[in-house]
C-alpha cells in the first residue's frame, strides 16, 4: 500500500488551479489556430486571432485567460492501493483550491447558499468526482467552468422513441438558443443514458477529453463528427458574431439506461477551456 501525504495533494492542486487559469491547453490552442485558416468570415477571423493573442498574453504574463475563473471541478482516479497519510482527498483538494485561488488572485465565484449569496471567499467548495481504479497512483484532472457557459447547458428527459434524431435536435437547439451567450467557439459535452442524476455529470466529464481524440465507440465517434458539422452550420460563429466556427469539438459519453428512459444532457464549455491534469 502506497502512502501519500496530504501536503503533496494540496500543493499539486494549488499549482493546477493557477496553471490551468493562465495557460490554454495545447490541443485547444492548436484547434483555434487551425480554425483561423478555415474560417471564411473576416470578423470571425479577427475574433479568433484576438482569442489566440489573449492566450499568449495570459501565458506570458501569468494572468487569467478570463476574468471568470470558474467553479473548480475535479475528476479524480483514485488508486485502490493508495492511502492518504494525514487526511482525506476531499479536504486536501479543497485546501489546494483555497490556496490556488487566493495566492494567485483568481476571482472567487462561489457563494455559501444559492439564495443568500454570501461569498465563501476562496472559491471552495470544489466539485469533486472520484472513481476508484486499480493501482497506487492518484490521477487528478481540474476543469475550471465559467458561469456563462454553465448557464448555457441543458438537460432533457426524452423517451426512447426520440432516438438519435431527437437527441440531435435537442443538442442543436441548445447550441442555437444559448451558445451565443457562452463565448464560442465552444466545446460541447453530451451525456446520453443513465438517469436524471447521472446524465449531467456524464456531459461534464465528456469535456475533459482532448480535442482531436476519437471516441472509443465507432458509432458515437461518427455521431460526434455529425454533431460538430451540424453545429458549425448554425452560423453562430466566434463570440456569436456569425461564422463557420461555432464549436471546436463535440464529445459524447453514454451509460446504460432504463428501457423507458432516454435522458440527454448538453454541457457547454467556452473557448477559454481551462483543463489540466496531473498524476501523483
Amino acid at each position: 500500500m502506497r502512502k501519500i501525504k496530504s501536503k503533496t495533494i494540496i500543493e499539486s492542486v494549488e499549482n493546477l488551479c493557477a496553471k490551468a487559469n493562465f495557460e490554454l491547453p495545447v490541443d485547444v490552442l492548436k484547434s483555434l489556430e487551425k480554425s483561423i485558416v478555415f474560417e471564411r468570415g473576416s470578423i470571425a477571423k479577427d475574433i479568433l486571432e484576438e482569442i489566440v493573442e489573449n492566450a499568449f498574453v495570459a501565458k506570458e504574463r501569468q494572468i487569467p485567460l478570463c476574468q471568470d475563473t470558474g467553479t473548480a471541478n475535479f475528476f479524480v482516479r483514485f488508486g485502490d492501493n493508495v492511502i492518504i497519510e494525514d487526511g482525506n482527498i476531499y479536504c486536501a483538494i479543497n485546501k489546494g483550491v483555497s490556496l490556488g485561488y487566493t495566492k494567485n488572485y483568481l476571482r472567487k465565484s462561489i457563494v455559501f447558499d444559492p439564495l443568500n449569496r454570501k461569498n465563501t471567499k476562496d472559491n471552495t467548495p470544489a466539485n469533486i468526482y472520484i472513481e476508484i481504479v486499480s493501482g497506487d497512483k492518484i490521477g487528478i484532472t481540474f476543469l475550471a467552468k465559467g458561469g456563462g457557459s454553465e448557464n448555457a447547458s441543458s438537460l432533457k428527459m426524452l423517451t426512447p422513441s426520440a432516438s438519435w434524431n431527437g437527441i440531435k435536435e435537442f443538442v442543436l437547439d441548445t447550441v442555437n438558443e444559448k451558445g451565443r451567450n457562452a463565448c464560442p467557439p465552444l466545446i460541447v459535452g453530451v451525456g446520453i443514458g443513465g438517469d436524471f442524476s447521472s446524465v449531467g455529470l456524464m456531459s461534464k466529464k465528456a469535456l475533459i477529453r482532448k480535442i482531436g481524440s476519437e471516441n472509443k465507440n465507432i458509432f458515437y465517434d461518427e455521431k460526434e463528427r455529425e454533431l460538430l458539422d451540424e453545429i458549425n452550420k448554425l452560423n453562430v460563429g466566434p463570440m456569436g458574431m456569425c461564422g463557420t466556427t461555432t464549436a471546436l469539438a463535440v464529445f459524447i459519453e453514454t451509460n446504460p439506461v432504463h428501457i423507458a428512459s432516454l435522458p440527454v444532457s448538453v454541457n457547454i464549455q467556452c473557448h477559454s477551456f481551462r483543463r489540466k491534469s496531473i498524476m501523483i
